[in-house]
């Protein structure tokens, strides 16, 4: 039973349900990996802090990310594009969204990210979150790079528990003078670049 309930109920509904199927599973495709309640915070801070009215997220799984995006993109009139290529996690968000009365300001895609990517025009995006397939991103950069606004904030995901995968791609992120970048420890670790407004 779908029943509309609060954002911060629901939030913490997924939290504990993210928690105890991801000890319970094995297989990554079956793995929620979801981010953490203080990332969370952050990007609401951040998104509150950059007027993000544009944002989006590649990697939704259940939910529980976007709707922190979502919440806090809310309250400045804004909106989120979601990217899930999984069929079954895409629908476990669509219930959720609904439960959370969100729907409206979540507009969810399934399929390739690349695919989003290439078809988004220049600037489309004030705010990006990625926590996906962390192999793809060296091979997203030129589109990502493209449709981030100027003035705009990526933060990525997992830079610290799984900065080895994407230590070339931060690294090069970081030696670019058109961004300005720290790595939060916060969570699973974020990596965060702003991009110069001109």
């Amino acid at each position: 039973m779908n029943t509309r309930i609060s954002v911060e109920t629901l939030l913490s509904e997924l939290e504990a349900f993210g928690i105890a199927n991801d000890a319970a599973q094995s297989e990554r495709g079956s793995r929620m990996l979801n981010i953490t309640r203080d990332t969370g915070e952050l990007l609401a801070v951040l998104i509150q802090a950059r007027g993000a009215r544009r944002l989006l997220e590649i990697g939704t799984s259940n939910g529980y990310s976007t709707l922190w995006l979502a919440r806090a993109a809310q309250a400045l009139q804004g909106t989120v594009v979601t990217v899930e290529q999984a069929g079954d996690k895409f629908a476990m968000a669509q219930a959720n969204f609904v439960r959370a009365q969100l729907a409206g300001v979540i507009e969810q895609k399934l399929g390739d990210a690349g695919d989003v990517l290439r078809a988004a025009q220049d600037g489309a995006w004030d705010f990006i979150f990625l926590d996906s397939a962390r192999s793809q991103y060296q091979a997203w950069w030129p589109q990502l790079d493209r449709v981030l606004a100027p003035g705009g904030v990526l933060v990525i995901d997992n830079a610290t528990s799984h900065y080895e995968e994407m230590a070339a791609f931060l690294d090069g992120i970081r030696l670019d003078t058109r961004y300005t970048t720290c790595l939060v420890p916060v969570g699973k670790g974020e990596f965060i670049a702003v991009k110069a407004r001109n």
